[in-house]
């Protein structure tokens, strides 16, 4: 019997699915995520906008610990509009 077939026929307390297999990718982690933006408007990060499809994506995560959504930023983002890179560049630190 190969590694691969023993890893999936009888699986393995290393990995998240139990059998080797990699888990569905999280929507959180591609450009449909409304964590950051919501096209061209900021979301749940900076605002709290779209708190529920963000947490449902959130509550997805299967990594065997409770995922606990952290409060969004409350960061000014200039009365609603966001930054652009070129704003941020000329308030650097320091």
């Amino acid at each position: 019997m190969s590694l691969k077939n023993r890893l999936e026929k009888t699986g393995t307390p290393l990995s998240i699915t139990g059998n080797g297999s990699s888990p569905a990718i999280n929507i959180l982690a591609t450009g449909q995520s409304k964590l950051h933006a919501d096209g061209s408007q900021a979301s749940y990060s900076v605002n709290g906008a779209n708190q529920s499809s963000v947490n449902a994506a959130y509550q997805g995560y299967v990594d065997g610990t409770p995922n606990i959504l952290p409060q969004p930023s409350q960061l000014d983002y200039n009365n609603g509009t966001i930054p652009t890179a070129d704003q941020y560049l000329l308030n650097l630190p320091g």
